[in-house]
């Protein structure tokens, strides 16, 4: 196969910039909610009450214990990052979870699977991933291989659903790429520089680790679903053209 040329490389990206909105208006409007929000905690609210915003939708024991469908879902709509100190960690983190965990990765999963299938994806890591992460907690904390005031510790944002979107994301991809993105969307992760406070490491890690094990699963599983149904098509295709 040939290589393509720059020419050729220019033109799908402008084309795929371009039927960005028609192809993946979820995605969008989903991008739009989360730079509206950030822009409206970070430069407009005090930040007395943008703390307190953040404290009361994160994801911690306390909220869910207390208000479990509010920290759920608002904890989706804002983003734990920067969009403009491009020389800090947090950009980078922006970059993996916003540019190319909602981006790219949510909107493929859309243009592929549909609207429903990719938000599915979206919640099914963000609240799947938070809640087994509190399970985790819980039994860390029987343990003691938590500190007691985890259980207030502040955790909101897209990037466990993000994670599993970045996961799921390799059913896209051509197979010689599918192990090396696999490393990718699992390292990172544990590329920081937290200090692992017991035998397991700070909550956040593992509920990243758990988002992209929910999104592998969720990807085996939709190419076994393909594989079906191109295998159950197969026989029809066969008796059509004899």
């Amino acid at each position: 196969m040939n290589a393509r040329s720059p020419r050729e490389i220019q033109a799908r990206l402008l084309r795929a910039v371009l039927t960005y909105p028609r192809r993946s208006p979820l995605t969008l409007c989903y991008v739009g909610l989360l730079v509206l929000g950030h822009v409206w905690v970070e430069e407009w609210l005090s930040p007395d009450r943008a703390d307190a915003l953040r404290d009361y939708i994160s994801t911690n024991l306390d909220n869910l214990h207390d208000h479990p469908v509010t920290a759920l879902f608002s904890s989706a709509l804002l983003f734990d990052g920067t969009l403009t100190d491009i020389a800090s960690t947090g950009f980078g983190g922006t970059l993996i979870t916003l540019g190319l965990g909602i981006c790219c990765c949510l909107a493929w999963a859309e243009r592929r699977f549909g609207r429903l299938r990719a938000a599915a994806v979206l919640l099914g890591g963000h609240i799947g991933a938070t809640l087994i992460t509190a399970l985790v907690i819980l039994v860390a904390l029987r343990h003691g291989w938590y500190p007691e005031d985890v259980r207030q510790d502040r955790d909101y944002g897209i990037s466990y659903g993000a994670q599993t979107s970045l996961a799921f994301a390799t059913l896209a991809l051509p197979r010689w790429a599918r192990l090396p993105w696999a490393a990718f969307v699992v390292a990172w992760p544990l590329s920081g520089d937290t200090e692992w406070p017991g035998p397991l490491p700070d909550f956040t890690t593992v509920g990243h680790l758990l988002s992209a094990a929910l999104g592998f699963a969720l990807a085996g599983a939709a190419a076994v679903t393909a594989s079906r149904r191109r295998r159950a098509a197969a026989p029809a295709t066969a008796d059509a053209h004899p």
